[in-house]
């Protein structure tokens, strides 16, 4: 039981706080934690993986979104709960992977689309991101619309599982395709409580879109960006995130607007030494991104 003398000393102590510094007193929003998409690194995570994932820690990143999962290799070797082990014992957490389901994309046959639930649900995610639509299953409007509804099942089985699904863009989603595109039709077609979106704002600019417009169009819909900067002299080149033309700051003031919780850096090629360079990127995310004010 609190005595009234005691009461009576952390009431004084509160207020001396709050004329001091009275921010204190308010609940901060924690700040964004640093992710890496592993395919940053996949000439190295094959040879390596435990190796790899302790520099990836080191680098200064907390958070890890996998690619390339088999039922065969599973991720590199490594069982999913083993692999939830090595990263905890690293430091860090693997909020989603980028999974094939292009047999259930293509059939509907949930086989796939189960075991990869499983899966993910044995490591720790909470998103199943498809990473990417073979160019057979998007060549009409009729075809995104039955993508977008085979997206809307998927999602629904993954939310029974207490998962998310995600779908990332390169920038084909963006070419004209009978009076719309492909992002139009999959952003209208899927259900919000269903289906969310992954977006890779590197490809949302290269394909000459505004993230900003898109994010105030779509809000709420965007809990993971990849965080993958543009070359300045070759537009087809990635960069060191701060290094390059994508004005991340301004980008990342709408994050409360997207409903972002998971930034994730990608580079897809280097100038020099990728492990200097993803070190490079923590950094300047964590120093100038990943507390920075958010829009409501």
């Amino acid at each position: 039981m609190t005595h009234r003398r005691d009461f009576v000393k952390q009431v004084g102590l509160l207020a001396a706080v709050s004329c001091v510094q009275p921010g204190l007193l308010l609940a901060a929003p924690a700040p964004y934690k640093a992710g890496l998409q592993l395919y940053t690194l996949r000439e190295y995570i094959g040879q390596d993986p435990k190796g790899v994932l302790a520099k990836v820690a080191k680098a200064g990143y907390q958070e890890v979104e996998t690619f390339g999962y088999s039922p065969e290799k599973h991720f590199w070797g490594m069982k999913p709960a083993e692999f939830k082990a090595v990263l905890a014992g690293n430091g860090l957490t693997t909020p989603s992977g980028h999974y094939d389901l292009g047999n259930f994309l293509r059939s509907g046959d949930e086989a796939q689309l189960m075991a990869t639930i499983e899966a993910a649900k044995a490591c720790g995610q909470q998103y199943v991101i498809v990473p990417y639509l073979d160019e057979k299953l998007r060549a009409t409007v009729a075809d995104c619309r039955a993508l977008a509804a085979k997206f809307n099942t998927a999602g629904a089985r993954c939310k029974s599982a207490g998962l998310r699904l995600g779908y990332h863009n390169h920038d084909f989603e963006f070419k004209p395709l009978e009076g719309t595109t492909v992002y139009d039709v999959l952003l209208k077609e899927t259900d919000p409580a269903l289906v969310d979106f992954e977006m890779d704002i590197y490809w949302v600019v290269r394909s000459g879109q505004d993230p900003i417009k898109l994010i105030k169009d779509h809000p709420k819909r965007f809990p993971l960006w990849h965080v993958k900067d543009m070359d300045k002299a070759n537009r087809e080149l990635n960069t060191e995130v701060g290094n390059g033309s994508i004005d991340y700051r301004s980008i990342m003031a709408y994050a409360g607007t997207a409903g972002l919780k998971h930034p994730v850096m990608e580079q897809e090629n280097f100038a020099g030494d990728a492990f200097q360079s993803i070190a490079q990127s923590a950094a300047y995310m964590r120093k100038n991104l990943l507390s920075a004010p958010k829009k409501a």
